[in-house]
């Protein structure tokens, strides 16, 4: 009987340690990528590899279907000589466990409207852009007018070709995720119903005048609207303030990241935008971002 007993104790024992582990495994650090050039110096995302930050998503664009069945990443082809390094080094650290992501349009519009009037001409291009560079995944950042039932059949087509494991993201402003308008003119609510088990998680900003992480209201209102679970709505925040309104500095964010943590066990993590002038470190040490709000973010 006391050997029975123990065997008991030693399961729930380990059953209960492992519980905040898993929800903690759940939890990201996410970088965006776009300026890769100060001036004609390249910046590497390699620093946050090298500097041990606990970064666990680089999503890099923006990727543009452009007018003539073309794509570019921001205003060159993808396989323009200035971005050998940069998918070398996406190749490096997605070597090391990071997922590489590039993001498609964003405040440049056109790319959603194309994918939606011609699709058969416009989802080749992305496609292969996913191929050629091994991709982890892709996050559809859709700030312009798309209707649901052309987002559903662009996620429809992306799990279809690429499987479970790649990641679909998408970037909504805060707002949409608790009920109200935004960018896109998507039905956020409904996209969550018909293809949330399709959608990896939401790197949802809160900034630009949508939203701050000065505290956790806004990310209350996502979560007590009761649609999207915290363990995909990742709070997305500015770097630095000369990237965007909104910005909020390290302390008062690992304040608030620390009491999301506390409130949701399930937290899906952070995102900041974007990453060459991220502080404290700025353009020196843009890496040191990421390596002092991922403590907080892992619990």
């Amino acid at each position: 009987m006391k050997k029975l007993a123990a065997a008991v104790l030693a399961v729930f024992m380990v059953l209960f340690a492992t519980v905040p582990a898993a929800a903690a495994t759940g939890r990201r650090v996410v970088v965006y990528y776009q300026t890769g050039y100060d001036g004609d110096s390249y910046i590497s995302p390699l620093g946050l590899t090298d500097n041990d930050t606990g970064v666990t998503d680089v999503i890099v664009g923006a990727v543009h279907l452009n007018d003539g069945a073309t794509v570019t990443l921001n205003d060159d082809p993808p396989s323009a000589d200035r971005y050998r390094r940069l998918w070398q080094d996406l190749a490096t650290m997605q070597g090391q466990g990071v997922h590489a992501l590039a993001f498609v349009g964003g405040a440049a519009k056109g790319s959603f409207e194309r994918l939606e009037n011609d699709f058969d001409t416009y989802y080749p291009l992305l496609r292969q852009l996913i191929k050629d560079h091994s991709l982890s995944g892709i996050d559809l950042d859709v700030e312009e007018q798309m209707s649901n039932g052309a987002l559903n059949k662009l996620i429809d087509a992306l799990r279809a070709d690429f499987g479970p494991d790649f990641l679909i993201t998408l970037a909504p402003v805060a707002p949409e995720l608790a009920g109200g308008g935004g960018l896109s003119g998507l039905d956020y609510d409904q996209l969550y119903r018909d293809r949330g088990d399709q959608i990896s998680w939401f790197n949802t900003q809160f900034y630009c005048g949508w939203g701050s992480l000065a505290d956790t209201s806004g990310y209350d209102g996502i979560i007590s609207h009761g649609v999207v679970p915290a363990s995909k709505v990742v709070a997305g925040t500015v770097t630095n303030p000369a990237n965007c309104s909104g910005y909020v500095d390290m302390p008062t964010l690992q304040s608030t990241v620390g009491s999301l943590v506390q409130k949701y066990p399930d937290f899906g993590g952070v995102d900041g935008w974007e990453y060459f002038n991220s502080l404290p470190g700025d353009k020196a040490a843009p890496w040191q971002w990421a390596q002092q709000i991922a403590p907080t973010v892992k619990g």
